[in-house]
Parts: C-alpha cells; structure tokens; sequence
C-alpha cells in the first residue's frame, strides 16, 4: 500500500492546466520579435527542421516529468509493506526430486520433466505462508539439499541450480522416500509429508519403494506421489553435469502410473498424475493446503520511502532538458 506524507502538494499539478490556459489566453507567453523574410506582399518564407522539432518536444516532455516528479518527491511517497511473522511451527514438507537423466525428457516440446517440476513448486510455494519446505535431491542417490527451511529464498535459490544427472544415473525412489523419512521423523511439526515427484521408472537403489512407504506411514509422515510423463519414445537432451558431454535423442519412457499408484497407497497417501505445468501446480496447492496447520502470527509493518529516489530522477530529467535546451536547440533559458 502506498501513502504520502504530505499529499497537498499535489495541488501544485494544477500549475500545468494554469500555464496553458494561460497561454492559450496570450497572457503567458514568450516575448518575440516577427521577423519576416519574403517578398513584399510575397508568400512568407517557412521553415522547419523535424530533427529540432523532434528534440523540442523531448525538451517539453522531460521538464513536465520533472516538473511531476519534483511534486511528487514533495509529497514524500512511503510503500507500507506487511509481512507475517509466525511464532509457532507449521507443517514441514520435504520434496523429493526425481533428477535422473530421465526427467530431461520432454513430453511437453521444448519443457523438460524437471523443469515443469521446478516451475509448479516456484508458482505454489512462491507466499509469505508457515510452512517449512525442503528438497531432497533423488537419482542413483539421495541427499538432503535443502533442510526444511520458513526462509523460501534458500528453497528458490538451490531449486533454480537442480539439473538432470547430478546424483548419477538412476533412479531410487525408495532411497528418496527412505532420506526424507529419515530427516523428517524427529521434528517437531504439528504434520510432516512427503511430496514425491518422479516419473516412476525405479531402477536402482537398495531399498524397495514399498518397503520405504511403509516406513512413512510408520512414523505418521503423509506421502503424496506425483506422477509425471508419459510412455513411449520422448525426445531427451541433456548436459552430464559431471563430463559437460551433451547427450541428444529420443528415450523409451516407461512411465508406469500403477507402480506409483501403489508406493502411495503402501504409505497410506494419495496419487495423483500430471501431465502439464497448470494440472500439476494446482495438485501441489491442493498438496499444501490439505496439509496447512493453524499457526499463530504477528503482522509486522515496515515502511519505505522514497523522497531520494524520486528526487534523484527529478534532477536528471531536469538536468538533460537543461542540456538539450541548451546545447541542442540553442536557446536561452
């Protein structure tokens, strides 16, 4: 929201729509001198240069902006901002991130697997709410990458940096549910869930998936899997982040929802399958409001100003009309 501090100057405005009616009237002008050249009782002679005129108009424009942001400045502009600050704990929500080489293909022409995953966790997660996020990053291996953390900016930060390819080449989905559990299982959240997405080709790692789900509904910990693909040949192309080697073609995705369907319903949660960026950012809402908790809050207020910065703009607008007044058009101020 924004307010000003002395919000009466802004009568000044008024002087614009004055000077010219006022001009129009002959009552304010510029004195000049006619000084016609032509024959006697002749044609006037005329003459324009559209390049001065054209800078004659950016003179004209420049010193009435500047003449808008002086008044502005003078009526102390100040942005309130309110932010939520939560003093009890929220649900904590670890993502398990399927980074195989895998997620590089593109069901969707030109979008990777990943990159739509990354994209719905930006879109939803992008608020000022409770929760605490984390990622567990999940291919041959698994590894907690980001801690569940209220402070979203950490989450974005290392989201953006996640590529296909950078805990190898696999997929091991119950060592991913298995890590999450792991890390989740002694906090202190009111609710933990775990929010896998992959597209369910698990073809590496010690522990089983089911084996892995059952050990989340052992510790009260919700798992929604979140299915993306689809099967067939899927044009793939990807960098190994390891060997900088481009790899370029087509892979025989297979995509199988029913296993997925059943590592959810092992650990007691829900399946869902999505096969864009809009079906699966509203799952991911629908994720994180099911699982949303009371939580007590303080508003905090701050306010900014912003005096400097505008009178700052003033004087470079004031100062290039100047110039181009003077040292362009040749006139006198």
């Amino acid at each position: 929201m924004i307010s000003f501090e002395n919000p009466a100057a802004f009568f000044a405005l008024l002087l614009i729509p004055a000077l010219f009616f006022l001009r129009a009237l002959k009552i304010f002008t510029p004195i000049t001198i006619p000084l016609t050249i032509s024959d006697w009782n002749g044609p006037k002679f005329k003459w324009e240069d559209p390049v001065r005129k054209t800078f004659s108009r950016i003179y004209h424009a420049m010193a009435l902006l500047g003449f808008i942001c002086a008044v502005t400045a003078w009526a102390s502009p100040i942005i309130h901002k309110q932010t939520k600050v939560y003093s009890s704990r929220g649900t904590d929500i670890l993502f398990v991130l399927d980074t195989s080489p895998s997620m590089a293909a593109q069901d969707t022409p030109g979008v990777t697997r990943l990159e739509i995953a990354k994209s719905a966790m930006e879109n939803i997660l992008n608020s000022n709410s409770g929760e605490c996020v984390g990622i567990v990053e999940m291919a041959k291996e698994a590894a907690l990458v980001v801690p569940p953390t209220m402070k979203k900016e950490a989450f974005f930060e290392k989201l953006k940096t996640i590529v296909p390819g950078e805990l190898g080449d696999g997929t091991a989905i119950g060592t991913g549910i298995s890590c999450a559990v792991f890390h989740l299982e002694s906090s202190s959240a009111p609710k933990k869930c775990i929010v896998l997405l992959t597209d369910g080709e698990n073809n590496s790692g010690a522990i089983h998936p089911y084996t892995a789900a059952r050990l989340a509904k052992e510790k009260n910990i919700t798992l929604y899997v979140l299915g993306l693909g689809t099967k067939g040949s899927v044009p793939l192309e990807y960098v190994d982040p390891k060997t900088g080697r481009v790899y370029s073609g087509f892979l025989d995705s297979n995509y199988n929802s029913q296993t997925l369907a059943k590592i959810a319903s092992e650990a007691g949660g829900k399946f869902f399958e999505a096969t864009s960026l809009s079906s699966l950012s509203q799952t991911i809402d629908v994720i994180v409001k099911n699982e949303s908790v009371v939580q007590s809050y303080q508003i905090h207020n701050t306010d900014k100003k912003y005096y400097t910065q505008i009178l700052i703009a003033t004087a470079v607008l004031l100062i290039l009309s100047i110039f181009i007044r003077t040292a362009i058009l040749r006139e006198v101020l």
